[in-house]
Order: structure tokens, then C-alpha cells, then sequence
């Protein structure tokens, strides 16, 4: 979706839009509105989610699935990068994408995933994943080395027709977690099978949050993190990620 954002604004770090807003609709309209109205004409239709004003530099936050770019009030410049405080240099941008992108835990459908706990299991961790995905396969290794979690496993396979057809099979399994470990830790494919799965939900699910990759973690505070992490890695987001 970002592409044709960044199509334009990779002409130049700074991009000056001074002649490139379109006319707002008439009537009164917020800053924010315009904003919106002007960028999306201007962008060939790429949809803005939301514009926010900024607490600095008087810059507006214009969010656009789940990237974030800045403009000023009078869209006379757009800024694309992070922006980080001096004094305690936090990456404020990444901060709010974290935000923004977060998935409340009691919002997750966890009836569409199978539970498998590891020791008391009272850290959660919920993971969407494909069968055929390469990052996926280490990250259950590490996983395998975590005590003490309950882990939801959603299976999102978007990769291939034999993505589906596996997670199809894992889940008309007797032990859904058995057949999910045979298969990821010792390449050991389930047999093929047909029941009613909650697979579509799954898709539905993401969709509707952006979870475009595998695999995707989400924490039991909502934050999420794309992409495989190493055990040392899991142990220091669970101690941070605590649900609230």
C-alpha cells in the first residue's frame, strides 16, 4: 500500500508538496481533515487512515496502514524516517507504531488457535505462523527452549496451496501441538485430513489487523513483533510484555 508513498517521497528526504495539495471540500473542514483529503487526492487514492497532531515541532502524524510519515499544517514538506528525542533518545516514531499497531490480547480469537504449555505456562505469547515458513521452523526451536508459557498458535498459511493443506492436516490432528512440532522441529509432515477448521478466521483476523508476515508474534500487553527472535530475545520481551 506504501509503495506509491514512498515512491514520491524517496525523490528526496524532505519533499516540498507546497503546489501539490488538491482542494479541500467546500464547508469547514479540521486541519486534520484536510490533510487527509488533500494527501489522499494528491497520492493516486493511497487510503490515510488517520492524521494526528504531534506534541512536537508542530508536525501532524498522517498514518497509512501501519507506516507512519509527518507533515507540517500547511503540507509544504512530508518527512518520512524516524523521529528521536535528543535528551533521552527514544525513537518516538517506532514508539507509536508500536502503539497504533498493538493487538489488545482479550481481542484475539484464541479458540482459533491450539494451546500448547510449557512448564507452569503462566507467561502467554500468541504466534501466527505458516507451515512451510523457514523463520518460523527457528523460531519454534528457540521457542522449544522457554519455560513457563502458554503459547496460542495460529495457523496463517499464506505462503502456498501446500501451506493450507498442511495446516489443514494439523489441525484435524488428535494433538494438534504434537503434529506442529513433528512438522517444525523434525520435518515430520502430517498426514493429510478434512475436518472443520478455524483457518479463514485466522486470514480474517490478520487482515483486518495487518499481520501480513510469519511468523508474527503478539504479547500478553498487546505489543506486537514481526518476525522470528532468539530465545535470549523471547525471555527479555516476556519480562517486558507482561499483561497489565
Amino acid at each position: 500500500m506504501l509503495n506509491r508513498i514512498l515512491a514520491v517521497v524517496l525523490l528526496g528526504s524532505v519533499m516540498a508538496l507546497a503546489q501539490a495539495a488538491e482542494p479541500a471540500p467546500a464547508g469547514k473542514l479540521s486541519t486534520e481533515n484536510i490533510i487527509k483529503h488533500a494527501l489522499e487526492g494528491r497520492l493516486g487514492g493511497v487510503k490515510v487512515d488517520t492524521v494526528t497532531k504531534t506534541p512536537y515541532l508542530g508536525l501532524y502524524e498522517v498514518r497509512v496502514g501501519t507506516e507512519i510519515i509527518y507533515t507540517d499544517a500547511k503540507m509544504t514538506y512530508i518527512f518520512s524516517g524516524n523521529i528521536i528525542d535528543a535528551k533521552t533518545m527514544q525513537n518516538l516514531t517506532q514508539k507509536r507504531m508500536n502503539e497504533l499497531n498493538a493487538i489488545k490480547w482479550d481481542d484475539l480469537p484464541l479458540d482459533a488457535a491450539f494451546k500448547t504449555v510449557h512448564g507452569n505456562g503462566k507467561r502467554l505469547l500468541a504466534v501466527f505462523v505458516d507451515p512451510n515458513c523457514p523463520y518460523c521452523k527457528r523460531f519454534e526451536k528457540d521457542l522449544a527452549k522457554v519455560d513457563d508459557i502458554t503459547v496460542y498458535t495460529f495457523l496463517f498459511p499464506i505462503l502456498s496451496q501446500d501451506s493450507k493443506q498442511k495446516a489443514q492436516a494439523i489441525w484435524c490432528s488428535a494433538d494438534k501441538s504434537k503434529a506442529w512440532n513433528d512438522l517444525m522441529l523434525n520435518g515430520k509432515v502430517p498426514a493429510a485430513a478434512s475436518c472443520n477448521t478455524p483457518i479463514e478466521e485466522n486470514m480474517q483476523f490478520a487482515r483486518k489487523n495487518n499481520i501480513t508476515g510469519t511468523p508474527t508474534l503478539v504479547f500478553a500487553n498487546g505489543e506486537r513483533v514481526p518476525g522470528a527472535v532468539s530465545a535470549e530475545q523471547l525471555e527479555k520481551m516476556l519480562a517486558l510484555n507482561e499483561k497489565k
